[in-house]
């Protein structure tokens, strides 16, 4: 069985090993939903080395999914209120299907039940089928929707999901 390692992300490099892959990850997933021109803003908005250096500083934290070695993944997340929101869990292309985003979710809820957080609640792209069913699957029911303006002409336009702990 392969090794997964779920390492938080602490330094800059870990940091831009993140963003790095985020960029890979980003354009081949969001490809068949959002405009290259959308995808390009959102990466450079929410997941460039400056995004995530800023968030990292304001509380959220990022976790790097390690594959026999090999860096496949990342989620990013932040207790807000009580509960986790997990604002981003993402596997490369050429890894999923493999049970990582299970165990990385696993990993998750322990997290969460350590720190006694309620629930853990995340976006979810209206269109992104497939990981609106990887949720559902998970535990995860849609609990409202909302539309957000990003900024340059953008909007996102999401599910909000829960899962009780």
């Amino acid at each position: 069985m392969s090794t997964l390692e779920i390492v938080k992300a602490v330094s800059d490099e870990d940091i831009k090993m993140v963003t790095d892959l985020a960029t890979i990850i980003w354009h081949e997933h969001f490809a068949s939903i959002l405009s290259p021109e959308q995808i390009d803003y959102m990466v450079d908005k929410f997941q460039s080395y400056s995004a995530v250096s800023g968030q990292i500083a304001g509380g959220y934290e990022y976790y790097q999914l390690i594959l026999d070695g090999e860096l496949v993944g990342y989620t990013g997340i932040h207790d807000e209120d009580g509960d986790l929101f997990l604002s981003k869990l993402y596997i490369k292309k050429d890894c999923r299907g493999r049970r990582l985003s299970s165990r990385a979710f696993e990993f998750l809820k322990e997290l969460g039940r350590e720190r006694k957080l309620g629930r853990i609640w995340l976006t979810c792209n209206k269109y992104n089928s497939h990981t609106l069913d990887v949720y559902k699957h998970f535990g995860f029911e849609t609990i409202d929707a909302k539309e957000t303006d990003i900024g340059n002409g953008f909007i996102m336009d999401d599910y909000i999901l829960e899962c009780r702990l």
